[in-house]
């Protein structure tokens, strides 16, 4: 049986041709001054929350995000990450308040697998 991941991603693709996942996407509204403060306190206490509740890649693999190294590397929750997939939905809240489209993609094959632990994969996506 496969394993279904989920990525939630920006719909548009950025200047490099890559789309943005949900975090990134919501950090960088911060990063520009565009949350209100409720926003931003969520997106700070939430961000803490991940950070306790899961690795980050690039602690483990400095170079896992690098673009010269692993360029497009995207990260993807497992079916097991469901209590992380949760909290997603008050980013996305924050995002459509904002106009900017995020939506759910999943995959059985996302991509050559660079990292991977009980809840993510982070992977090369296959080129076309």
């Amino acid at each position: 049986m496969s394993i279904e991941y989920v990525r939630f991603q920006s719909t548009m693709s950025d200047e490099r041709g890559q789309f943005k996942g949900v975090f990134g996407l919501v950090n960088n509204l911060a990063r520009n001054g565009r949350l209100t403060a409720e926003q931003d306190r969520f997106r700070s206490e939430n961000n803490a929350w991940y950070d306790a509740a899961y690795t980050d890649p690039s602690t483990v693999d400095p170079s896992v995000y690098d673009p010269a190294v692993n360029p497009g590397a995207t990260a993807w929750f497992k079916p097991s990450a469901s209590h992380l997939i949760e909290r997603v939905a008050g980013y996305l809240e924050i995002l459509s308040a904002h106009d900017v489209d995020c939506h759910a993609v999943k995959s059985t094959d996302p991509g050559h697998v660079i990292y991977e632990d009980d809840v993510q994969v982070v992977v090369l996506p296959h080129t076309r």
